[in-house]
């Protein structure tokens, strides 16, 4: 049958997961960095979700597709919430965009569980699909990482997770720009107490100090900002003061 449905433009959306926690029908899924329809059945066509996208990538359109089934919907919806861990965040659906809350939890409360297990505070930890106004951000530590440096770093957990939200990206690989954007956006609409970047000692890697000074330009803010350099034998090289002066993003190779 003929109805109205949503229709997603890949190319304007920058993955946020806005629009999916606005489906109540749980239709939309962040898949591989994008907004995509689960199913056509799960789509109502109303376009609650088309308001909170903040690119303009969501529209309705009229094409062919089955009737929309409230049934199939409110047993997704309550699959979804068997998913649901103790900390209210869902894996693998809309919900996963809406991370665990606890990244504002004092240094001691945050630190590595004993036996080595992991001090990751919040989800998810890719830069590119953490949207701007994630509740875990807001007064939040932030741990720019290249994606090199937590299997070259056996400390990675203990030393420098704690307390920190950890965002990873690689800027010989990703979209260096759309990084820049990101976290400005982030700077922008939070109150970020400081950022520490990881990087690695090899050349490419130094583009992730470059990102974060061109983003504190960007943002207006006067963002504290650490660059501390690992080795491939797994060591500190060095910790250095970064600012937005002093590593300029046009400089990048």
């Amino acid at each position: 049958m003929k109805r109205k449905i949503i229709e997603i433009d890949e190319s304007l959306c920058n993955g946020c997961g806005q629009c999916v926690t606005g489906c109540a029908e749980g239709a939309l899924e962040i898949i591989d960095g994008v907004a995509k329809i689960v199913a056509d059945h799960f789509c109502d066509g109303l376009g609650a979700c088309i308001g909170h996208c903040p690119t303009g990538a969501l529209q309705i359109i009229e094409r062919d597709a089955p009737e929309f089934d409230e049934q199939a919907v409110e047993e997704r919806l309550a699959e979804i919430k068997k998913t649901a861990s103790p900390c209210g965040c869902m894996s693998g659906a809309p919900v996963t965009m809406t991370p665990c809350q606890m990244a504002n939890a004092p240094t001691a409360q945050a630190a590595q569980p004993a036996g080595g297990g992991s001090a990751l505070a919040a989800w998810p930890i890719k830069l590119r699909l953490v949207p701007p106004n994630a509740p875990f951000l807001q007064g939040a530590r932030l741990l720019l990482a290249a994606d090199c440096v937590p299997p070259a770093f056996p400390a990675f957990h203990s030393a420098f997770l704690p307390g920190r939200i950890a965002l990873l990206g690689c800027p010989k690989f990703d979209d260096v720009q759309s990084y820049v954007d990101k976290l400005a956006a982030i700077l922008r609409q939070n109150t970020i107490v400081d950022i520490t970047v990881l990087q690695m000692e090899v050349p490419c890697c130094s583009g992730m100090s470059r990102i974060a000074a061109a983003a504190i330009a960007a943002s207006g803010k006067a963002v504290p900002a650490t660059q501390v350099v690992v080795t491939r034998r797994g060591e500190i090289a060095g910790m250095t003061p970064l600012s937005a002066g002093n590593t300029p993003f046009g400089q990048m190779g």
